[in-house]
């Protein structure tokens, strides 16, 4: 019988009296990450039965606009490179990429 391991990661949120998100803080043991403090998170989940993204967008009602606009980039950067390595489609890679370049452009987050 194969040896498998259980890992927990693990994000908090403290909410206002609105249940509007004022602090997070994400634990990743095995990663050796410990209650790291973040002001936005995008979450994706595939759910294979239904055959759809679930996804559990948040930020802090203290995230400026420009970490917002630099946080998405690098989100989408991110994405792109993983399409890339999990696909192997250069083409559409490519092209997702040229958005990217685009997006950093028309919001002047490339110096």
């Amino acid at each position: 019988m194969a040896l498998t391991h259980k890992t927990d990661i693990k994000i908090a949120v403290e909410l206002d009296e609105n249940r509007v998100p004022e602090k997070m803080a994400w634990t990743a043991r095995d990663g050796g990450v410990a209650n790291e403090s973040a002001r936005a998170m995008l979450l994706s989940l595939w759910d294979h039965e239904a055959q759809e993204a679930v996804s559990i967008d948040l930020w802090t009602k203290d995230m400026p606009v420009d970490e917002m606009q630099v946080f998405f980039h690098q989100t989408l950067v991110g994405m792109t490179n993983t399409f890339r390595r999990a696909t192997g489609n250069d083409k559409m890679s490519d092209t997702m990429q040229d958005f990217c370049d685009y997006f950093a452009k028309h919001l002047d987050l490339k110096k």
